[in-house]
């Protein structure tokens, strides 16, 4: 499935999501890397096959196989990362205080530029909705010269995938 099929399957009250999935999908803020990345981690996220499928299809031509597995590390570990840390950043208390104990090696070496690697998990960070974490990746890609309007737009892609996921979603529920 291709990223026009996926704009097809949303039905006609999704006609805004259709119109910024092509938008987004010719952003110019972001390197073809950190967009193709964020677009399938994003996917990855969103927990929907159709979705995953389509993404991938239409974005994983445009990274290399070390930036794919890149993108899927960063889903994977901002998928722990995010519940831990929201819960620390809920509860508070001493947890703040106790190591995590939770392995994390992917995220000092992610085979990929540190940045995009950061991009992808506040993509993913954005739609699990973690603060700590988002709070987390959003200054480190700041200190590395990365822009509010370049941040923008990640969370840009994140929240329309995530969207288009929960309208698949509920379709799909209302026909079964």
């Amino acid at each position: 499935m291709s990223l026009e099929n996926l704009k097809n399957a949303l039905p006609e009250f999704a006609k805004d999501l259709k119109l910024n999935l092509s938008s987004l999908a010719t952003e110019q803020l972001l390197s073809e890397q950190q967009k193709a990345g964020t677009f399938i981690a994003s996917a990855l996220a969103s927990r929907n096959a159709e979705v995953t499928k389509a993404v991938t299809a239409e974005f994983g031509p445009k990274l290399s196989a070390e930036a794919l597995q890149a993108t899927k590390a960063a889903a994977a570990i901002m998928g722990m990362n995010n519940i831990y840390y929201r819960f620390v950043h809920l509860v508070g208390g001493d947890y703040k205080t106790l190591p995590a104990k939770l392995r994390m090696n992917v995220m000092a070496k992610p085979g990929v530029d540190k940045v995009d690697f950061e991009l992808w998990s506040i993509a993913v960070s954005a739609i699990n909705g973690c603060g700590m974490c988002l709070e987390s990746h959003e200054k480190v890609v700041r200190e590395h010269g990365i822009t509010a309007e370049q941040i923008q737009a990640v969370v840009r892609i994140a929240a329309t995938v995530h969207a288009v996921a929960a309208v698949l979603d509920g379709e799909d529920a209302l026909a079964a």
